[in-house]
Parts: structure tokens; sequence; C-alpha cells
């Protein structure tokens, strides 16, 4: 047993470690956190100055006990988990643990530190050891604290007002409240009318356009001509005044500069991400830190980018002087500014000691490495290595043009125009943006050489009909941003804040932008009319803001929890007693029992019942009138399976089904929608084929057509072909995201898996199942 015993959190970075520390080491893995809050109440002790009772992962055990065994042996201990908040908390647990089953005695415990995986870095910080950091670990404690305290307390309320199985969480509140507020102002919106008159002209050959900005003497503000009578008006003004010229009252011209973007933070690189990749920002980060961790190049496994969570802008002296020697070998010396580019990180609580996400060596190209990284390895590399490389580069230098025509006294037209003169850092990168451009942009338009004084031949007046638009809802990019402007969560917590709100279906996504669920909508309604303080952004932030003060030993972390809980708590026992949200009464009469209706939510969303549940059970879907909910769609020719009953159309969470009349006596159910026949033979019973089904919670299988006299079923689509390593008579196409498409056996124990190449027929991209 080697002597020195080091701890990482997942085994490929063990591995790395093993390989780059040497005989002298032995690299375990935690796989993880290996501690965590019991889930019951009492976790967080609030009569005994919030003393925190944890217990072992269940799931980590094994790797825990290995780790103890192994210290048993060792004669030091070095920590090496992750360089943050959750990092240092891990290290903290297992030194815990690690002293709880007494194989520390005297044994030195080094705390070790990095933010990139490669020889010399781990070297260097091995050789560099600090101590754990106590601020870093109260400061988490502090976060988990008071999450449990808001969830523990609020959700129980919400099972009450609401429904069962709902959450309320102290960061995930405020970002539900950005997206029902944003779906709130687009319902509000009133769309307003409004003209633009353009002109097309030309000169020496070449045309071009301008658009009306004076008329009469009067410069025209948006909604200056606002219906199509008055812009018939001004089109036949212009025509009678231009006789077929306008007049080049002005050219002016300017050279101005565009700057490269910053390097990567956690935010930027999840915003450009999703904006030019389309990754979700959980796949982000997942495929960041299997870039950090570690890819196997030729034998040699290195951690190309360096480590992802990190609001800092800075880049290391080493870095920077790499990246300059790579912009002049690559894109040349005149490409390269005298002096280096610094960059001011907006966040003031941002860890300046952190670097921003860059490739650990910037002579490790993109399309070099290729071949060993998966597709989407290898599309966020590109975009880091980019953008770090762009972001030493010189500014773009653009030539615009602004040409002011006349077509009689007083009005005006104008033409923009831009070129690029040098393009800089734009050779490399330009990053994205959410907002659609300007309608005036005409950047990259190009003008005729026009001299003041000249007269241009004007082909026709074109009055062009415009909209105002409501502003757009989130979309994951445009959502991380407005979180890091508030101060709601910090780095390492946007994609966890998206992801949770998702799960708990207070929001889907449509076209990529987020919408409020029923659910959602009443939550956020509830926990804005009865706990407003506690989703307000600025209190939010300010929290982030203390939690950030007791990671740099600023400020206390049990006062900071004591201050939250009595106030906090007076309202939760205030609050019991409020009405039951998401509850309408109507004035429409219960056509079953003449009692009131009521719109109020279910599971599945709104839906009107009566007021007398459960003596009366009248129900209908919000969207359906009275008469169509009391006539029940049968269907013709059919009767149930089971009892003999008319089979009905019935809407459920997924849509519609056909479901046995003698429910609930009869349970049958079967989809509207005959399930499509994939021509594959079932494997097992060999007497029918597999068909294409949709489970109770709207996700693809392929089951035999004998269901249930014969049960066999896959998650993915069958393929008509034995493996060619057990002989099992089919295969199927599996498609994960980290593996891509493969053919593989359903067969667990064989193991066969390879890349497929050919079009997967019909099928809807499955969760990365393994």
């Amino acid at each position: 047993m080697s002597k020195n015993l080091i701890i990482v959190e997942s085994p490929a970075k063990a591995k790395t470690m093993s390989k780059y520390l040497g005989k002298d080491f032995t690299a375990l893995a935690s796989y993880g956190h290996v501690r965590d809050l019991v889930p019951k109440k009492g976790a967080v002790d609030v009569e005994q100055d919030f003393a925190m009772k944890y217990q072992l992962i269940e799931k980590n055990k094994k790797h825990v006990d290995a780790i103890v065994k192994a210290m048993k042996k060792a004669d030091a201990l070095y920590l090496a988990t992750d360089p943050d908040r959750e990092g240092e908390a891990i290290s903290w647990h297992l030194y815990e643990i690690l002293k709880a089953e007494g194989v520390l005695d005297d044994k030195p415990v080094h705390r070790v530190e990095f933010h990139e995986i490669t020889k010399t870095a781990i070297q260097k910080a091995v050789g560099e050891p600090r101590e754990l950091s106590f601020n870093l670990v109260n400061a988490q404690q502090a976060r988990r604290a008071l999450d449990y305290l808001v969830g523990f307390n609020l959700s129980p309320l919400l099972w009450k007002k609401v429904r069962r199985g709902l959450s309320a969480g102290r960061v995930q509140s405020p970002a539900l409240r950005l997206i029902v507020e944003r779906e709130e102002e687009i319902e509000r919106f009133k769309a307003r009318e409004y003209w633009t008159i353009e002109s097309d002209l030309s000169a020496e050959g070449q045309g071009f356009m301008a658009k009306l900005s004076y008329f009469g003497g009067e410069k025209l503000d948006q909604f200056a001509i606002g219906d199509d009578q008055r812009a018939r008006e001004v089109v036949d003004a212009l025509a009678r005044a231009a006789q077929g010229k306008y007049l080049v009252k002005s050219v002016e011209k300017k050279q101005r500069r565009r700057n490269p973007s910053p390097p990567f933070t956690t935010s930027t690189l999840q915003q450009e991400a999703s904006r030019k990749l389309g990754f979700t920002a959980q796949r982000t980060m997942r495929t960041a830190q299997q870039l950090y961790e570690g890819v196997d190049i030729g034998g040699e496994t290195v951690g190309p980018i360096t480590y992802m969570r990190t609001d800092s802008v800075n880049l290391a002296k080493e870095a920077i002087e790499e990246i300059r020697a790579l912009i002049a070998k690559r894109y040349g010396p005149d490409n390269l500014p005298e002096e280096p580019l610094a960059y001011k990180t907006k966040s003031k609580n941002a860890q300046e000691a952190h670097e921003a996400v860059r490739p650990t060596s910037a002579e490790r190209l993109p399309e070099a490495i290729k071949a060993h990284m998966t597709p989407e390895q290898f599309k966020l590399y590109d975009l880091i290595w980019k953008r770090t490389v762009a972001c030493q580069m010189i500014p773009a230098l653009l030539d615009t043009v602004s040409i002011d025509l006349e077509a009689g006294p007083g009005n005006i037209s104008r033409a923009t125009g831009s070129t690029v003169v040098k393009p800089g850092f734009m050779s490399v990168y330009q990053e994205s943006t959410d907002e659609k451009p300007p309608e005036d942009e005409s950047e990259g338009a190009l003008l005729p050489p026009l001299k003041e004084g000249e007269r241009v031949t004007l082909l026709g007046i074109r009055p062009e009909q415009h909209f105002t638009e409501p502003p757009p809802r989130f979309t994951e990019a445009s959502l991380v941003k407005a979180l890091e402007a508030f101060g709601i969560g910090r780095p390492s917590t946007y994609a966890t804040i998206i992801d949770t709100l998702e799960k708990r279906e207070y929001v889907t996504l449509d076209k990529r932008r987020f919408q409020p669920t029923d659910v959602g909508r009443v939550v956020n309604k509830f926990l804005s009319e009865h706990f407003h303080h506690y989703v307000d952004y600025e209190f939010t932030a300010r929290m982030e803001d203390d939690l950030d003060a007791v990671s740099r030993g600023e400020k206390e972390w049990r006062p900071l929890l004591q201050d939250f809980w009595g106030d906090f708590q007076a309202q939760v026992k205030e609050k019991e007693s409020v009405e039951r949200p998401g509850t309408e009464v109507l004035e429409e009469p219960c056509p079953k029992c003449g009692k009131k209706l009521s719109k109020r939510l279910g599971r599945n969303g709104y839906f009107i019942g009566c007021t007398g549940y459960p003596e009366c059970d009248y129900t209908r879907n919000v969207d359906e009138d009275a008469a169509t909910a009391a006539e029940p769609q049968y269907v013709e020719g059919r009767v149930c399976p089971k009892c003999g009953s008319k089979l009905v159309i019935k809407r459920g969470r997924y849509g519609k089904f056909i479901g046995c009349s003698g429910y609930p006596n009869c349970k049958h159910m079967e989809p509207l929608e005959k399930p499509a026949d994939t021509g594959v033979e079932c494997p097992e019973c060999k007497q029918a084929t597999m068909l294409k089904r949709k489970s109770r919670y709207g996700k693809i299988f392929y089951s035999c057509a004998r269901y249930p006299d014969c049960k066999y079923a896959v998650w993915n689509l069958p393929l008509k072909e034995p493996c060619p390593k057990c002989g099992w008579p089919i295969l199927t196409i599996k498609i994960t995201k980290r593996r891509g498409t493969e053919k593989v056996c359903p067969i667990k124990e064989c193991g066969f898996a390879e890349p497929y190449e050919g079009e997967v027929p019909g099928t809807e991209p499955q969760a990365a199942q393994g």
C-alpha cells in the first residue's frame, strides 16, 4: 500500500491522479457527496444552535468503506476534491467520517487545490497543500441548512394549500417568479401598429435601400405613421417631390472598433452553449465536467479545460503567454495586441483566485484531438478554445457609412451600411445574442460610393407594416443571464435550478423557451402573495452575498441562520390559515346536481368541477363547454375486452386515450392511435411483431403485439438483425447523449455495442439510459 492516500470525487480523476503522482500515492474516488442531512424533520436542529444531523449516503457506502480501509494502511491523507464550496464540504465530510472511524490518529491531513488536471498543476498542488477552509465549509453548511429549512417548512404548506408532492426552494422560487412574471407581461401586451417607408434606390448599377427618417422637416418616431392610409399619403407625397431622383444630402464615414468578449465564466459558457450548440445548462455542465476530468488522447489522459465552475474572467500569466504565442504563429503578429488584454469581472463576489474556463493548453487544437472526443465534447471544447484565443486578439475594425438622401425639402431617408476592414478577433469567434437585431440593422450592407450633391435613381417606394412584439419568453441562455443579473444562485447552481423547475413540472419548454404550467402559476401566486419577502429578487441576492461573506470569513454562519429563521418560522405559522389558492367559483350551475361549478387545480392542470364534490363527481376540461362534456364520445363497434362495457374517448395528462365507461370498477385503457408496427418479430414468443407504444407517462417503448400474453418489451427501437456476440435474434438502436447512436444487444449481460451510421426510422430520442 502506498504511504499517501489521495481522495477525489470521480474514478476518472482518480485514474489520472495515480498516473501523475506515481507509486507513492493511492488515489480513490468518493463518487461525489458522501454525507447529507437526514431526510426528516429535525435534521437542522433550530433549538440547538442549528446543529446539523448528517448520515452516510447509502449508494456511496461501499466507496467510503474502501477509503476507510485504505486509510488504515496509509501514513498521510490528501483531500483533492473540487476547488469550490461543495468540493470543500466533501473533503470535510470525508475528514469527519475518517476521524469518527479512528483511522486518522495523528496522521497529517492535507487539502489539495488545483484548477486544471494537468501533470504540472497536480504535482505543484500536492507539493503546496493547505489546510481545510472552514469558512468555505461553513458557507456550504449554511446554504444547505437554508435550503433544508425552506424546503421542509414551505413544501408541506404547499401540499396542504395547493397539491401533494409540490416543493418550494430558496432559489428555484425566485427563478419561477421570473418566468411567470414574463408570461404575465406577454399576456398583458397589446400589439401596436406602425409603418416604415422604405425607398429602393440605384446608383452606378448598384441597388440599395434607404428608410425615411424625416418628413416635412419633422423627425419620425416609431409610431409617427400609424396606419395604411397615412402611409399611402406619405408615399404619394415623396413620389411627387422626388420626380424619380433622390439628392445625396450628406455622406458620413466613420471607423469603429468592436472588442472581443472576455473568456468564459460558468454563466456565459452556459449561455453561449445554449445559443450556438443548443445545449441545455445540464448538458453543458456534464460535458464540461468530462472535459475537465480528462480525455484519453492517444494513451495519455489529459483534462483539456480548466475548472468549469467559476465567475472569474482572469487568465493565468502563463496561459496568456501561450495564447499570444499561438496567435502570432497561427493568425499572424498583426492580429496580436501590443499588451495582453485584461478583463474585469462584473460580479462583486467573484473569486478572483480562480481562472476563467479555458483550454489547459492553447496549443491543443480542437481538430487535433477531435478523434479522441465524443461529438458533444468536441463541440464544447471547440467553443471554449475559440472564445479563449479570440479574447487575446486585436479588436475588429469596421467602416460605417451613413448617407442622407432628400426627396424634396425636409424629406430625408437614411441608408446605412458597414464593411469589415480588419476582422481581428472576428476571424476566430463572435458572441451570439438572444435578442433579434433591430429592424434598421444593416451591418454588412454595401453602399455605392456616393458624394454630396449627387442624384440617385428612385426605383420604388414601399410602405412596410409592422406591429410591436411582446417581450420574448426566456430561453435557457436568457434565464441564466437573468439569474446572474439578479444574483439568484451562483455558477454551480444555475443548471440545477432549471432542472428542478422542469422536474417539478412548474415550467415546460416549448421551442426552447420556458412557459409556466398551471401548477407553476399557482405556486408562484401563493408564494408571491404570502411569502413575498422570500421570493424577492433583492432578498435572494442579499442572502447569496451573505453566504459569500461567510466563505470569506467576514460573517458567522449561525447568526445568519438565526436572523433568517426567526422571521421565516413566524410567517409559516401565520399562513397555516390562509385560503386554498387556485380555486375560482363560477356562476355556472353543475348540469348534474345544480350546485355551482368551480375552476380548480388538479394533477394535470386546471379543470372545471362541481363544488358539491365528493357527493357530485361532475368534471370537464377547461376548454370544453357543458354541452360537449355532457356527451361522452363512444368508440363505435367496440366494447371493453375486460367487462363488455362501452369504450369512451377520454382525455388524460398526455392527451386523449380510450378507456372503459365502467371506470372506476373497470380500469381498462388503451391508446387512441393504433401502435405502429416495426415489422420486427418478437424474439421471445416468435408469434407476433414488436409495436411502438407510449407509456402512461408519455415515454416511447416497444413491446410484443401479443401483450399482455407476451410481455417482452424494450425501450429502444428494435432492429431485425441478430447479435453477433450472443446470437439474440434482435439488436436495438440506442441513442444517448454521451455515446451517440449505437446498435446494442438488449441482453444486458452480453454488452455488445457498436456505432450505428444509418438513419433511425420514426424514432423520438430517448433520455440517455446508462
